[in-house]
């Protein structure tokens, strides 16, 4: 999987799932989905993301339980890299710029002290 951006609102939200779970069954899914569409849209679905390579399956008895190809944090990385790219320009201020505009109320004095440090560390290790 190169990166989750480019998948309809459901691949998405299956992905989702997926990832909180580790694996599940279409009917799994299909149960935890905001407005389900019938289970062989979601059967069809799940169809195609095994054929973009996002999703692979394995017999668990008499059912198929699908797993995603990529670990959660690989494919963060990957997506953040693409938000990057298309609406930054590459430029990581202008993300954290626009991520502080966003949620400046929301965010707890505790965060954003995390995320000073985190800046002080890539400093101090040249990144």
């Amino acid at each position: 999987m190169s990166a989750l951006p480019g998948l309809s609102r459901r691949e998405r939200q299956i992905m989702d799932i997926l990832y909180q779970r580790g694996k599940a069954s279409v009917s799994e899914v299909r149960e935890l989905m905001k407005d389900a569409p019938g289970y062989s849209a979601v059967r069809a679905m799940m169809g195609v993301l095994e054929e973009k390579g996002h999703l692979r399956h394995q017999a668990e008895g008499l059912k198929y339980v699908y797993i995603p190809t990529v670990a959660r944090e690989k494919a963060k990385r990957s997506a953040v890299k693409h938000l990057l790219d298309t609406f930054f320009a590459g430029e990581p201020d202008q993300i954290v710029a626009a991520l502080l505009d966003v949620s400046a109320a929301r965010l707890t004095r505790e965060e954003l002290d995390r995320m000073s440090e985190m800046i002080e560390v890539a400093k101090r290790e040249g990144k």
